[in-house]
């Protein structure tokens, strides 16, 4: 038989047998389905989260003294200088932690605990780690040498300052002197330390009693293909004398441990998927064993008229992949679907996977022609006088 007589023997039954072929392909249809959901809907918000994190700088390297060390060793005064000189590193800016205590007001109790530490900071600080100002601005050439102070989100919320709407602007009580308030931060969620500050001006910190000058942190921001080449050589070269008291770390590691939770959970869904694509390749395989039953006569006059075994396995098998097919295709609809419309009310971008597609599609029609072989023999052995007897 040719492929066009093929196909229109082996679809008899799934035309006749209407209701009986879509129960059928269901189960199919549900293992695909929920293969392409497993798949795209991880991917679609890996992709979102990338984008996200991006935005807010996961190529930002913090460079750091252990405070574990003792005696503590700091950073050298030069280190930004040094680690600037680092080809593809964009840019580095850096705060020095002060021992200058911050209160509400002169009057404030002087054991009272705010939370808030006191740090001087480079003026492009904002742009290295992507930050922006809610309200007010940030330090400047023009501020920096003043008793100006810029408030991280958190730190503005303990210390009574929300915004700057007010008019006169609000001042806070930082190691023996007045300062006012020129700005606050937005937050800052790969950065909860300096969301947690009050900076000031390099200039400014000078006047704080035991403030040594040196960078307690630097923000490193580097091309995001060479992150790990620039992170392995950071600590000789911010401190060549001591590099094994040199810290960096990637804002971006918590990712690692969502991942894996990632991954584990999609390989119990790819499981679930395995297991609904089997329950449908077994129904599969019930409704081909009913229909050789069932079909016994026109297997016996069609093996009369001169079809060979062959034509009737072929017939069979054919009627098999067709109705896997069938609800593999289905099951990509519904799964596209049901992906889609999730995605999409989550403000995810929609991420398909065409290797996933075709390989759930593949692997339907394979489900189908391994359910099919065993009624597809079965129905070939029948001889026509034993068929045509029942």
């Amino acid at each position: 038989m040719n492929l066009r007589d093929l196909l229109s023997v082996g679809l008899v039954g799934l035309r006749t047998r209407k209701a009986r072929a879509a129960l059928s392909a269901v189960g199919i249809s549900i293992g695909i389905a929920t293969l392409v959901l497993v798949t795209t809907i991880p991917a679609s918000s890996r992709q979102a989260l990338a984008a996200q994190l991006s935005a807010l700088g996961t190529n930002v390297l913090v460079v750091s003294s252990p405070v574990q060390l003792r005696p503590p060793v700091p950073l050298p005064r030069e280190s930004t200088a040094m680690v600037r000189r680092i080809g593809p590193v964009t840019e580095v800016q850096a705060v020095g932690k002060t021992p200058a205590r911050i209160t509400r007001s002169d009057h404030s109790d002087p054991a009272e605990v705010t939370g808030v530490t006191v740090q001087a900071s480079d003026l492009g600080l904002l742009s290295a780690v992507r930050g922006h100002v809610r309200s007010g601005r940030f330090l400047d050439a023009a501020t920096e040498r003043f008793p100006t102070v810029v408030l991280g989100a958190v730190a503005a919320s303990r210390l009574g300052v929300p915004d700057l709407a007010r008019q006169p602007a609000p001042q806070v009580y930082i190691g023996g002197s007045w300062f006012t308030v020129i700005g606050v931060l937005d937050p800052l969620p790969l950065h909860p330390e300096l969301d947690r500050s009050a900076l000031v001006g390099w200039a400014a910190a000078q006047a704080f009693p035991g403030f040594d000058g040196h960078p307690s942190l630097l923000y490193v921001q580097a091309a995001e293909s060479a992150v790990e080449d620039v992170r392995s050589i950071l600590p000789r070269t911010a401190n060549p004398e001591r590099p094994d008291a040199v810290q960096v770390t990637k804002p971006s590691e918590v990712l690692a441990a969502k991942r894996a939770t990632d991954t584990a959970f999609s390989a119990l869904l790819l499981g679930l998927a395995g297991v609904a694509l089997l329950v449908g390749g077994v129904g599969v395989a019930n409704t081909m064993v009913i229909s050789v039953l069932e079909r016994r006569s026109e297997i016996g006059l069609r093996r009369a008229l001169g079809a060979t075994r062959g034509h009737i396995r072929s017939q069979f098998l054919t009627e098999a992949v067709a109705l896997s097919g069938l609800g593999g295709g289905l099951g990509l609809l519904l799964g596209i679907g049901a992906s889609a419309a999730y995605v999409l009310r989550q403000q995810w971008p929609l991420v398909l996977q065409p290797e996933t597609l075709a390989g759930g599609l593949a692997g339907a029609l394979l489900i189908g022609a391994a359910a099919g072989v065993y009624p597809s023999v079965r129905a070939s052995r029948l001889t026509p006088t034993e068929a045509l007897a029942l």
